[in-house]
């Protein structure tokens, strides 16, 4: 009797994993799947050549990318929008932070930050290629123009939320100031912090694409640019879809960083729900 509901409970907890997985898998596989379908049936039917079907676009893909466009093209993209979120998270961080502690100094910027973050970024482009020339230094420039309000405003925030009772009993124990940015003002404001630099990677990610496509002889977006102009739809595609892939993997990246920085605090969110 005892083996017999062994055996019953074991095939159901293997069930019960069998089907989390399938879950797991269909959840976000069904959807585009899908989408692949609709758009495949879609594109036999017209005689649109602006509109290719799923196929003909991986063969450009695959065409394209996979070679010698891949060093030249792809690697020089990521290594500058590497640099340029890079950039935005250390210099959004660092004053975001003293812009946070310092109440005076925060009064006296809001304005000019307010102000600075109504431009556009891709506005700045012409003013920077005059100041930097057509280099990769003035494409990464852009980046960081765009990318770092996110960073910049949410550390503010963070740093001004920090609660003051945790705050005024650091002080009480006489724990210098250096601790208390360390191990109590940064990591209460890193949930505000990370949610920016999410923020930041969707828009370091367009502005790589606009920096290269204004003045630049490689990259992703020299290269969709010049496949439009040349009425190359396969390939443009193909250059679309590499960009939604990049955009993919620096989700997945992220994800990874944000439950390592922030386990403690999705610890407290389980323990609350509990």
């Amino acid at each position: 009797m005892t083996s017999y509901t062994g055996r019953i409970a074991t095939t159901a907890r293997g069930r019960t994993v069998g089907s989390r997985i399938a879950a797991s898998l269909l959840y976000p596989l069904g959807l585009p799947t899908l989408l692949l379908v609709l758009w495949g049936l879609v594109a036999t039917r017209t005689t649109s050549r602006f509109f290719p079907d799923p196929l003909t676009i991986a063969e450009a893909f695959r065409d394209t990318w996979i070679g010698p466009a891949f060093v030249e093209d792809v690697l020089p993209s990521l290594a500058r929008l590497g640099l340029g979120v890079a950039g935005s998270i250390v210099l959004g961080i660092a004053a975001g932070t003293v812009i946070g502690l310092t109440r005076w100094l925060r009064e006296l910027l809001e304005p000019v930050l307010e102000f600075l973050r109504a431009i556009p970024p891709p506005v700045l482009i012409p003013v920077v290629m005059l100041l930097l020339g057509i280099t990769d230094t003035m494409k990464v420039v852009v980046i960081v123009s765009g990318a770092i309000w996110p960073i910049l405003l949410n550390t503010i925030e963070g740093v001004r939320g920090t609660d003051s009772v945790m705050t005024e009993t650091a002080q009480s124990f006489q724990v210098t100031w250096w601790e208390r940015l360390w191990f109590l003002v940064l990591p209460a404001a890193s949930p505000r912090i990370m949610a920016g630099v999410r923020q930041a990677l969707s828009v370091a990610l367009i502005l790589m694409v606009i920096s290269e496509m204004f003045a630049s002889s490689s990259g992703l977006g020299y290269r969709i640019a010049y496949f439009q102009r040349n009425y190359l739809i396969a390939e443009m595609w193909s250059g679309i879809l590499l960009l939604g892939l990049v955009g993919i993997f620096l989700a997945v990246a992220f994800g990874l960083v944000e439950r390592r920085v922030l386990r403690w605090y999705h610890g407290i969110r389980e323990v609350n729900r509990a």
